[in-house]
This record gives C-alpha cells, structure tokens and sequence, in this order.
C-alpha cells in the first residue's frame, strides 16, 4: 500500500494487498424516469464549445424524433438554457422536478433555472456542486428520454468526475479547437474517460475554420487544424468539424439554436445511434 494512499480505490490505478474492488457508486434514477442512452460532453478546458455541440445535438436528435434531453452539470457557468431561449423556474411536483421544454421538445435542467436572477453567481464548494448534479439526475423527472446530452464543465475536477462515477454514461464526445493546446486538451480527456472506463465516440472540432461570405472561401482563422492527426494518433474518430458561424453565434445569443438550419453533427449522432443498448 502506497504511503499517500487515501483508502479510495476505486480512484486509484495502483494494485496492492489491501485493494478491494471498487463499488458502484452510480445513483439510481427516480422512480418516474427512464432514460436509455447518456452521453457526456466534454473537454480538457474551457471557451471551446462544449455547451454549442450539446446544443446542435440535442437539436438534431430531437428534430430526428427522439425524445432528447440536456442535462446541464456546467453549474457555475450555465449556458444552456439562453441557447434555447428558455426562461423562468421549472414546476416541482410530489415526485421531483419536472424539466423544462424548449421549442423543438428538448427537456432541460440546468441551475440557471433555479436561481432567481440567470446573472446570480453560483459560489459553492466542489462538494455542494457534485451534490447538485446527483439531484439532477434522481430528483428530476425524466420521462421516457430515449437520449441525454450532459454539459461538463471543462477540466478533471470534481464535477466530471462525480457525473462519470454517478450516472451510467454511455460515451462522451471530446470536443476540441485548432488551437495548439488541442493535443493536450484530448489527451487530459481521454486519460479521465479511460481511468474512468468510459467510451470515447470521437472528437468534434469547434471553431474549424471560416466561410468568407464575399467570395466562398474557407480560411483557417486560429491556424491549420491537426485533429485529424491528433485522431490518428489516439486511435479515434472525427465526428465533426464546427465553422465560425455569425448567423449560428446570432442563433444561440437569442435563444434559438433550434431555428439554425443547417445539420453539422450527423456522423457524431450516427456512432452514438451505434451504441449497443442496455441490457434490461
């Protein structure tokens, strides 16, 4: 046993005399839910769009026929429901908390519903965070879901570790800018998802590269992209690339993603449709 150990196995990598199996942590959904597939959105750090790719997916899928949802765990810097143009506070039954629906049918929680001003800072511990996103999870009455898009916060810390221990996550989709942070940004991410034994579908590029309106061209604004590369390397796949859009950054400032037209993310929606489903 290591003289830093701290009695959590099923955090630690190592293999000593007095390890034991690790316990399944993850926490039930509530009695009215049900919710087929979760995919978990992620990033090595933040400002790259974590939040625009969950939104376009839930869009497509919803628009696709199937009842979508987002479960919002960016708790401190919620996005989510701006996008969507969703205001107010969701209806609290005997049962839980009944989410709230955007135009297109996509059931959301996030905490900006919950406070009274969206602008409100939200100044708790990790522990108190990781807690709420349990709620979310248990308290929430997620009705008939066929598919959830959770909306990380960036980094490793207690939040994304508390959603891949408690919820039964069935891939995340890394999401990625050409920036040359991006080979360390995919690989503090897929350590995380492979400690954690989790899927990885692929990588969504955001921020790819720009249309000029005048004369049609695609420039590559923030540098060439080395995302195929980098996919290559670690063995995954490309599931998208995202352009600087005005009209798609207009969309999401006034609260209708859903009215944006075009489909970016078809092959990302096509491997989490390949994902085998649960066992009953």
């Amino acid at each position: 046993m290591s003289e830093q150990c701290n009695h959590n196995c099923g955090s630690c990598g190592e293999s000593c005399s007095e390890r034991t199996e690790p316990q399944d942590m993850r926490v039930p959904l509530g009695k009215l839910s049900s919710v087929d597939k979760v995919i978990a959105v992620v990033s090595g750090k933040g400002g790259v769009g974590k939040s625009l790719v969950t939104g376009l997916l839930a869009t497509a899928s919803a628009k696709q026929g199937q009842r979508t949802a987002i479960l919002d765990a960016d708790i401190t810097g919620p996005s989510i429901p701006k996008m969507f143009g969703i205001h107010g506070q969701p209806t609290v039954i005997e049962q839980g908390l009944v989410p709230m629906c955007s135009t297109g049918g996509v059931q959301i929680v996030s905490m900006n519903m919950l406070l009274p001003d969206d602008s409100e800072a939200v100044l708790w511990r990790g522990p108190i965070l990781a807690g709420v996103v349990k709620q979310f999870w248990s308290e929430v009455i997620w009705k008939d879901i066929q598919l959830m898009f959770v909306d990380m916060p960036p980094g490793t810390g207690d939040i994304p570790l508390t959603v891949f221990q408690s919820l039964p996550i069935d891939g995340i989709i890394i999401v990625t800018s050409p920036q040359d942070l991006v080979t360390m940004i995919v690989e503090k991410a897929i350590r995380m998802a492979n400690l954690m034994q989790i899927p990885i579908l692929g990588l969504v590029e955001n921020m790819s590269y720009f249309v000029c309106p005048d004369n049609g061209k695609s420039y590559q604004i923030f540098g060439e992209s080395r995302l195929e590369a980098v996919a290559k390397e670690q063995g995954l796949k490309v599931l998208g690339t995202l352009p600087i859009d005005p009209e798609l950054a207009a969309a999401c400032d006034r609260g209708a993603i859903e009215s944006y037209p075009r489909d970016l993310l078809q092959t990302a929606l096509t491997a989490i449709a390949n994902i085998p489903a649960k066992k009953s």
